[in-house]
């Protein structure tokens, strides 16, 4: 890392939705505390951001998501009602969810896409680099995926990405980018040059098979090419917009992602989440 290259220590963690796929379980609970296996869907995204080097949250909200701040909070009263009734373990769990975290909680007022989402958490992140995490998208792999991304950054001081090799048939849901092999440093052609994005294509349209995951780690000039970025369809601010504009002005790697990918963001994804992660577990 150079001396001009600064350390990734904050994470966003866009939260705002309404969860309207998960309907009627999300009327009152957020789509983000449904439980897979053990742990709310959040969870994971967080642990990830610990194991990352991170220790600052930034979560982005709206109405009725007080919940997952609480979850990150400190339960003294509940620590010490498992403690009395010699439940160590259970009282340790509790305890180490969120533990060494700094969490910030800001509200995005209005639906207006992933892009403005993450302009909301602008004044908080200030002039760092900071990480993006997209909490229905569970991580599994040996290196976690931010941790991978902060250290792309730190070594060469541009803005990275994960992706994975999407089905031909699926691109339409992606953020899809053109990119070519770099062979920079150790991750050789797993690491792409960003040339261009496009968000949702038609697989006819698709500039490549290779599709965002739910994982960034970026400078904050991204604020700056958010903040110029027109609404598109529906009104809203895209973050694959900003990217684009990212890529080709400071630049932007795509870092081809090793592990698997859990989608839990509609219902049979969030199955097939829970089946896989429980059998991990057992």
């Amino acid at each position: 890392m150079s001396d001009k290259t600064k350390r990734v220590r904050k994470a966003v963690l866009p939260v705002a939705g309404l969860g309207t796929r998960f309907l009627p379980a999300t009327k009152a609970v957020p789509k983000e505390m449904l439980p897979v296996v053990d742990k709310p869907l959040i969870q994971y995204a967080v642990e990830e951001c610990m194991a990352s080097g991170i220790d600052h949250l930034i979560f982005v909200t709206a109405r009725r998501k007080s919940s997952i701040e609480d979850h990150f909070d400190f339960a003294p009263e509940l620590e010490q009602f498992l403690g009395e009734r010699g439940k160590k373990s259970e009282q340790e769990a509790v305890r180490k969810i969120g533990s060494g975290l700094k969490v910030t909680s800001t509200r995005q007022k209005e639906a207006l896409g992933l892009g403005h989402a993450v302009l909301c958490a602008a004044d908080i992140v200030g002039d760092e680099p900071f990480a993006v995490l997209l909490g229905d998208v569970i991580m599994d792999g040996e290196t976690p995926a931010t941790k991978e991304l902060v250290e792309i950054y730190e070594a060469t001081g541009k803005g990275a990405i994960d992706v994975e090799v999407v089905p031909r048939e699926k691109l339409h849901f992606y953020g899809i980018i053109d990119a070519s092999p770099s062979k920079e440093g150790r991750w050789g052609e797993r690491l792409l040059q960003v040339r261009d994005l496009v968000e949702k294509p038609s697989a006819d349209k698709a500039p490549s098979n290779w599709g965002i995951t739910g994982r960034y780690v970026l400078p904050p000039e991204i604020f700056g090419f958010l903040e110029k970025t027109k609404p598109g369809a529906g009104g809203e601010i895209q973050l694959t917009d900003g990217l684009r504009a990212l890529a080709q002005g400071l630049g932007l790697w795509a870092c081809v992602y090793q592990g698997k990918t859990h989608d839990a963001g509609d219902k049979l994804g969030y199955l097939k989440a829970t089946v896989e992660l429980r059998d991990l577990k057992l």
